[in-house]
């Protein structure tokens, strides 16, 4: 068997999938290299107490795939409607064994190729890349693809912090926990779903960080706290045991058995306060693991050592030809869109494989070619917005282009783009080119999405389409890279955009400016 390949993929997730498909399906020759003995064993263990937060909409009232995938965040992308997370299960929170069954059915079902049991221990790099098994074996490619995850726990810089236990392998039997003060360290969804866990056997639960909790369905951050995990919250504010504080933890110390936790309150003046605890959980997330790497090809890393740093490529910023697919991907929108989650990032891959294809095969990136008439280019937009689960799912991050054709007269209809690549890449040289995305309103996360004068912001946004605040269709004009014109579609509760009063202002809008091209084309043939 050979093993020098043109691209090698490291980790069979849902990423890893998600990349092989696409190189399956344009012959490229590659081999995914998985640790374990199946894909996605990372969901075997996580997270801990089995149930996912992407949520699994069966019935949505529409047959349309492409929209319903707006409500579908664990299907991987395919032409094959039976390689659809929606045969799997029917709960809207779904069990992790179900995604771990389905990942192992997508591989099979499309033939990826994975060599399964090879732990990757080392990577070098000279001409190409170089890569090591546990068990001597060698592996070379051009191109490699670090599709691992965040894999290794996130441990902030406490003291004491090493005598506590951690969310990756600390027991989540309540039956442990009987009587027991419990502190959990962090606030995320680990941290909680953690808590709602336990909540029915413990004495106390105390859930601790520097920071205030951000609540998903007000930051619109899936990775903020998602109401699924939440119960706690109740039990702190009917005042039933249970506490959310916030607080700097200077340290961690352990006598008898007990954990002493010295802590300073940060809405209380630094006032300072020791609590003592039977057991002490950390759950502040994962980090990535770059220990396999040599100093030849070591990528820079990012955002506390979380990350590695990426270009507008999902290219390492110091190692050529090392990409990144999957969670790690959340490098570039870290905290505001979704590249950390399977709905988020299986567009992101769809678009870097697009991005391999231009720069290393000499393809072009697939588009449709339009007529230069602005009722034709309106219909297109309102269809896309209408439909689109990649401009949905990762809003203001990944972006239809229009580009216009002064040479062919006519307009070209790109899909899926990250809004830094159209800029940073020959698209953004063009003399004319459109960019749609869909976008929350500024502060869209200071305001309470419960208690909104929706009369007032109505009038105002049909008005002024760029105040809307829920999320809409933005279209802005560039050249070379310069933006020109704006234009917003205003919201609507529904997301249906196919009124008059989405549709009339949009033609308007391109209208105005063919006019203008048109114009130019007329003085530069006279010239």
């Amino acid at each position: 068997m050979s093993t020098n390949f043109e691209y090698l993929i490291i980790g069979a997730g849902p990423a890893g999938l998600q990349l092989g498909y696409y190189l399956e399906k344009s012959g490229r020759e590659y081999r995914i290299l998985e640790s374990g003995e199946q894909p996605g064993v990372f969901f075997r263990d996580f997270p801990r107490h089995r149930k996912l937060i992407s949520i699994n909409k069966y019935n949505t009232g529409s047959d349309d795939p492409e929209f319903n995938m707006r409500f579908d965040w664990n299907s991987l992308l395919s032409e094959s409607d039976e390689m659809l997370f929606k045969h799997y299960s029917k709960k809207y929170f779904p069990e992790a064994e179900n995604l771990v069954d389905y990942l192992r059915d997508y591989a099979q079902f499309f033939q990826l190729k994975i060599d399964y049991e090879t732990t990757i221990e080392r990577i070098e790099k000279k001409k190409d890349f170089l890569l090591t098994d546990s068990n001597g074996n060698t592996y070379s490619c051009k191109y490699l693809v670090i599709a691992t995850g965040v894999s290794k726990p996130y441990i902030p810089e406490i003291s004491g912090i090493e005598l506590t236990e951690n969310y990756s392998d600390v027991s989540v039997d309540p039956d442990d926990f009987i009587n027991q003060k419990v502190l959990i360290i962090g606030k995320g969804n680990s941290g909680f779903e953690m808590a709602d866990g336990l909540m029915d056997t413990t004495a106390i639960l105390h859930v601790a960080g520097p920071k205030s909790i951000k609540m998903a369905w007000k930051t619109h951050y899936v990775g903020n706290l998602r109401a699924v995990n939440n119960n706690l919250l109740d039990t702190y504010q009917l005042k039933s045991l249970n506490a959310v504080l916030d607080v700097h933890i200077d340290k961690i110390e352990k006598r008898n058995d007990k954990y002493y936790v010295s802590y300073r309150f940060v809405r209380a003046e630094e006032a300072q306060k020791n609590i003592e605890y039977d057991r002490v959980i950390t759950c502040t997330g994962f980090s990535f693991d770059n220990e396999m790497f040599s100093e030849t090809c070591k990528p820079n890393l990012c955002i506390n050592d979380r990350f590695p740093e990426q270009t507008n490529e999902w290219e390492s910023s110091n190692i050529d030809n090392m990409y990144f697919a999957g969670v790690l991907m959340h490098m570039r929108d870290f905290k505001k869109s979704t590249s950390g989650f399977i709905h988020g990032f299986r567009y992101n891959i769809r678009a870097l494989h697009h991005m391999l294809e231009c720069k290393n095969h000499k393809k072009s990136w697939p588009h449709k070619i339009i007529d230069l008439d602005s009722k034709k280019i309106m219909k297109i937009v309102i269809d896309r917005v209408n439909k689109t689960s990649a401009l949905w799912q990762q809003f203001g991050f990944l972006a239809d282009l229009i580009v216009i054709s002064k040479e062919d007269q006519n307009a070209k209809y790109y899909e899926e783009l990250p809004v830094d690549y159209i800029h940073n890449s020959e698209f953004g040289r063009n003399d004319s080119y459109y960019v749609l995305t869909l976008e929350y309103g500024p502060n869209h996360d200071k305001m309470d999405p419960f208690d909104v004068d929706v009369v007032r912001i109505k009038q105002s946004a049909i008005k002024n389409t760029d105040e809307s605040h829920y999320l809409h269709p933005v279209l802005r004009h560039f050249k070379n890279t310069k933006q020109i014109r704006e234009h917003h579609i205003v919201e609507n509760l529904e997301n249906e955009w196919f009124h008059e009063i989405h549709t009339q202002p949009l033609e308007q809008f391109f209208k105005s400016d063919i006019k203008r091209i048109e114009q130019e084309l007329i003085i530069g043939i006279d010239e």
